[in-house]
């Protein structure tokens, strides 16, 4: 199931020497993708925020599996397919196609940050999942 989707044209710039997207690249459209869905969802990233009193939506972790080359070109289609939650960190798991061909699969991990007792801490994720779910 697709949550929330982006597509992405690959371009020169995007490469490193052998023709190839240089991998750091997948992350920042992981993280384009997942501001895309706070945006449709909810506003976007610092209306939710205002909303919810917090700091921030901030990266904990990420990861991903890289399976095909993608190059110069080509249209990367990612696909944000399940949000796992815990109660101060949720999980995204995302998907990227080329032609309807998976490419990579990758995850990110994610807090609500806030300000507890002059600390910016992980904070509860209920009011955030209830957002983001309806």
């Amino acid at each position: 199931m697709t949550i929330h989707s982006a597509t992405f044209r690959v371009s020169f710039g995007d490469c490193d020497p052998a023709g190839l997207v240089f991998y750091p690249n997948f992350f920042a459209w992981l993280d384009a993708t997942f501001h895309g869905f706070l945006a449709d969802k909810a506003g976007g990233h610092g209306t939710l925020c205002k909303t919810l009193g917090a700091k921030g939506i901030g990266l904990v972790s990420a990861q991903s599996d890289f399976h095909v080359p993608v190059t110069d070109g080509d249209d990367l289609s990612i696909a944000l397919s399940e949000i796992d939650w815990d109660r101060r960190r949720f999980t995204l798991r995302y998907e990227g196609q080329v032609r309807e061909r998976t490419v990579f699969k990758g995850c990110e991990t994610r807090a609500l940050f806030v300000i507890e007792d002059g600390r910016i801490r992980a904070g509860d994720l209920s009011d955030l999942r209830n957002i983001l779910e309806n």
